[in-house]
């Protein structure tokens, strides 16, 4: 039996082989940059190319796989997620919000090209990501993503985060936010493989049950990584959860129940997945990559 660091290790092999194949395909989705609006079209490729884990797409592409999907479709899927997750980094560093000028080591969108030009990027690449899925045929899985990225899923959960900021709040409230504004899209990305891969209900509850785990496990590693990480090792503004007092577990609970509550998700997300009868690898291996990931 693999540790927990093997198993991150070869989630970050795969992670970084799906990434390339990923961002081919970003690049053949997305709009030129001669098109007009050649600057719209430039600030969307400027922030999808900023770096990343490309953790959604590989997950889409995991699940579309151990399922036993065929064809290209996946592709359209993987493209749609990573356009959604950066439509709501954009929108989430905005003045209006979080503030923020670096993502992922570069300038955010709007220090970059402004605010005006930044709030149409993240809203062209969400029409763009649903026009995406459009094309994979299924309207369930296109149903299933929306809800997720509804009011009942991450802007939900962006909105909460904004009304609590600077507020005292209780462990619920950020349970609530953690898993409408971070996990809601990862188990989306889950459940978007699987319906492709044409995976049945049982299999797709399993799946979000996982998706469920590893989403609030990696927003409570977020947490602590805010803390005891530098600006340099994150690439982004370290320290700005507690200096805008957001709803974080450690400022609930602390670090090491922090730490404690992490590997107890981790726990549950691996035992999410032992009623699934095929080779769910991959799946183990990425939420382990997640509890143990620096940056």
């Amino acid at each position: 039996m693999q540790s927990i660091k093997e198993e991150s290790a070869f989630a970050r092999d795969y992670l970084a082989q799906v990434a390339k194949e990923a961002e081919a395909k970003f690049d053949e989705h997305l709009p030129p940059v001669t098109d007009r609006p050649c600057r719209l079209h430039e600030a969307m490729r400027y922030s999808m190319f900023a770096g990343g884990k490309r953790l959604r797409p590989a997950l889409v592409k995991a699940t579309f796989d151990m399922f036993g999907g065929k064809g290209d479709k996946v592709w359209l899927a993987t493209s749609a997620l990573e356009m959604l997750h950066t439509f709501s980094l954009i929108h989430d560093d905005l003045p209006c919000i979080d503030n923020d000028d670096y993502r992922r080591g570069k300038l955010t969108n709007h220090k970059k090209f402004g605010e005006a030009t930044a709030v149409m990027a993240g809203d062209a690449l969400c029409v763009l990501a649903f026009e995406l899925m459009g094309k994979t045929g299924n309207a369930k899985a296109i149903e299933a993503l929306a809800h997720l990225l509804s009011t009942y899923g991450l802007i939900g959960g962006e909105m909460t985060d904004i009304e609590c900021e600077g507020k005292k709040v209780d462990l619920d409230t950020v349970d609530y936010i953690h898993y409408h504004k971070t996990a809601a899209l990862i188990e989306a990305a889950l459940q978007v493989g699987a319906m492709l891969a044409g995976a049945d209900d049982k299999s797709i509850e399993a799946i979000r049950n996982y998706g469920r785990s590893i989403g609030l496990a990696f927003q409570i590693v977020d947490d602590i990584l805010d803390i005891v990480s530098t600006t340099e090792e994150l690439g982004k503004d370290a320290g700005s959860d507690i200096e805008k007092g957001k709803a974080t577990y450690p400022s609930i609970v602390g670090l090491e129940n922090s730490r404690a509550k992490a590997k107890e998700l981790y726990d549950e997300s691996l035992k999410a997945l032992d009623s699934l009868k095929c080779d769910t690898s991959i799946l183990r291996s990425i939420a382990a990559f997640i509890i143990t990931r620096v940056n």
